[in-house]
């Protein structure tokens, strides 16, 4: 069974990815995960933040500004502790461990740590690189345009700064994902991750504090995502990586079947262990081989919606059969 597929222009040997977590944080994580089959890792996220944060803690770059901040691996401190130099060390050994892609994962807070910080990971060896755009709008007056212009703004930087392939990881609550998503594409996207999944801290009434509020995901999570996959199949260039609400092989079949080019998972990894990737792996190969598939080219956007202006229609057709139904099955025949 063929399940090889390309993703940011990388030939994978699986659509299943191993997205950013704990396990794809240390080195013998990365082997661990390579070894139970994963077409690429992608590390955890570097947030300038915590470089900068380092920085100014031990007092070595007092006169630089954010905005000239590192311009390659040599301009990080040498200080072991910092997060910035541990990270590239990271990219450097997982590069020569393992021959799948390792791809690099930026979260940037200055126009020039995007654009430093992302020839860092490609001078590293960074196969690709995946930009974690968050953005709290804490500003009354910044439209909506004006936020959805920072994400391009972001991306047409990086692209201009490396050689590699860039991907997008967007959030779900733009109004318009279609518009977006084929405005990132304009804009030279070579892949877009559907979604991010923000941290939203929460209250904590006895404690008067506030507590974290992410969690692991779930499947029924991976609705949304798969839905504008499926709208934005065939209607953008760049490659779409499904994420959040993997659990087994049915759901990378659905995402697949959706249009995804590659299903990045990590609730399930870090619930079951790397190895549950070759579970996976061979759930999908049986699953495949049931129906009849000799590739990943014959199951992919299968059920994507068509390109042909009339999609609006029958998705607001089938919104419509799917509430009558819950209401049917909730209270009988009306």
């Amino acid at each position: 069974m063929d399940l090889a597929t390309d993703y940011l222009g990388l030939r994978l040997r699986s659509p299943l990815v191993a997205s950013a977590s704990p396990l794809s944080g240390t080195l013998d994580g990365i082997r661990s995960l390579a070894d139970a089959g994963a077409g690429a890792v992608v590390l955890p996220s570097l947030f300038e933040e915590q470089v900068v944060a380092a920085v100014e803690r031990h007092d070595q770059l007092a006169e630089a500004g954010t905005e000239s901040f590192p311009e390659s691996l040599s301009f990080f401190p040498a200080r072991e502790q910092n997060p910035g130099r541990r990270y590239l060390s990271l990219l450097e050994r997982a590069r020569a461990a393992v021959s799948i892609p390792v791809i690099g994962s930026l979260n940037g807070a200055t126009p020039g740590g995007w654009t430093g910080y992302a020839r860092a990971m490609q001078d590293a060896g960074a196969a690709a690189i995946e930009l974690n755009v968050f953005h709290l709008v804490d500003d009354p007056p910044l439209t909506a345009r004006e936020v959805e212009q920072r994400h391009v703004e972001i991306l047409e930087r990086v692209k201009d700064a490396v050689q590699v392939p860039v991907a997008v990881k967007i959030s779900p609550y733009f109004s318009s994902i279609t518009e977006m998503a084929e405005r990132l594409d304009q804009a030279g996207a070579d892949g877009l991750v559907l979604f991010n999944r923000f941290l939203h801290a929460d209250i904590d009434p006895e404690t008067l504090q506030l507590v974290p509020g992410i969690g692991l995901s779930s499947p029924a999570d991976a609705r949304l995502p798969r839905t504008w996959i499926a709208q934005l199949r065939g209607r953008v260039h760049a490659s779409l990586a499904a994420s959040t609400g993997v659990e087994d092989a049915a759901d990378v079949a659905r995402y697949l079947l959706a249009g995804a080019d590659v299903v990045m998972t990590t609730s399930a990894l870090l619930r079951n262990g790397a190895d549950y990737l070759e579970v996976m792996t061979d759930g999908l190969v049986d699953w495949m081989a049931r129906k009849h598939f000799d590739d990943l080219r014959a199951v992919r956007g299968r059920l994507a919606v068509a390109v042909d202006g009339t999609s609006g229609g029958r998705e607001r057709a089938r919104y419509v059969d799917a509430l009558g139904a819950a209401n049917s099955d909730l209270h009988g025949p009306w």
